[in-house]
C-alpha cells in the first residue's frame, strides 16, 4: 500500500485544513499565509480533491472509482460522493469514537478487530448500510488500548446517524448521513467540476 510520509501539520497547513477533522489537537504555529499568490479555478478544484483524499486517507484511484460510483447513482453526484466517503468502515469506527483518529481507526479495522452484523470484517473501505450494527470484538474490548481511547474521545459528539454505546463499544447505523450533518470542509461541487473536465 502506498503510503504518504508528509507530515501531517505540514500538509494541512498547505491544503488550508485544521488539524481537528483528522483527529488531531495540535496546531502548527507556522504562517502558511506569507506570499500566497492567487489560487487558479483549477487550483481550487485540485484543492478540494487533494482535501477529501487527505481526510479519508483514500488514493487516487480508489477515490475516482468513488467519483464513477456516486455518478451512477440517482441524486446529486457531489453528495453521493461525501456520503460514500463518510460511510467507510475506517470513518465510522473513528465517528463512533472508538478511534482517535482515521488512520487509527483503519489500523482497528485492518487488524481485525471489528465485526460488523457479527461478522469479522478487515477491509477499512467496506462501505456501511443503514441499520448495520458496529462492534469491537470481545476479545480486544478489555485491553488497554481501548480504556486510554475511550479516555481521549468519550467527550467527542457523535452525529445523529449514529447510535454510539461506549461502554459496550458498540454501535448501530440509524440511516446514512446526509449532506448537511457531515462536518467536514470540503466543496464536493469543485471535486465534480474537476472530474467532468
Amino acid at each position: 500500500m502506498a503510503v504518504n510520509r508528509t507530515p501531517v501539520l505540514k500538509r494541512c497547513r498547505s491544503l488550508d485544513l485544521d488539524p481537528i477533522y483528522l483527529g488531531i489537537d495540535k496546531k502548527s504555529r507556522r504562517n502558511s499565509n506569507k506570499g500566497r499568490k492567487k489560487m487558479s479555478e483549477y487550483g481550487l478544484q485540485l484543492r478540494e480533491k487533494q482535501k477529501a483524499k487527505f481526510i479519508y486517507g483514500v488514493l487516487e484511484k480508489p477515490f475516482r472509482n468513488y467519483y464513477e460510483k456516486a455518478q451512477r447513482k440517482p441524486g446529486q453526484t457531489g453528495e453521493n460522493l461525501m456520503i460514500m466517503l463518510e460511510t467507510r468502515l475506517d470513518n465510522v469506527i473513528f465517528r463512533l469514537g472508538f478511534a482517535r483518529t482515521r488512520k487509527e481507526a483503519r489500523q482497528i479495522v485492518d487488524h481485525k478487530h471489528v465485526l460488523v452484523n457479527g461478522k469479522l470484517v478487515n477491509i477499512p473501505s467496506y462501505l456501511i448500510s443503514a441499520g448495520d450494527t458496529i462492534e469491537i470484538k470481545e476479545g480486544c474490548k478489555d485491553s488497554q488500548r481501548y480504556k486510554d481511547i475511550m479516555e481521549v474521545t468519550g467527550g467527542r459528539t457523535v452525529p445523529a446517524w449514529l447510535e454510539s454505546d461506549q461502554e459496550n463499544l458498540k454501535g448501530v447505523v440509524n440511516e446514512l448521513p446526509k449532506r448537511d450533518e457531515i462536518d467536514v470542509p470540503v466543496d464536493e461541487v469543485l471535486i465534480v467540476e474537476l472530474y467532468s473536465k
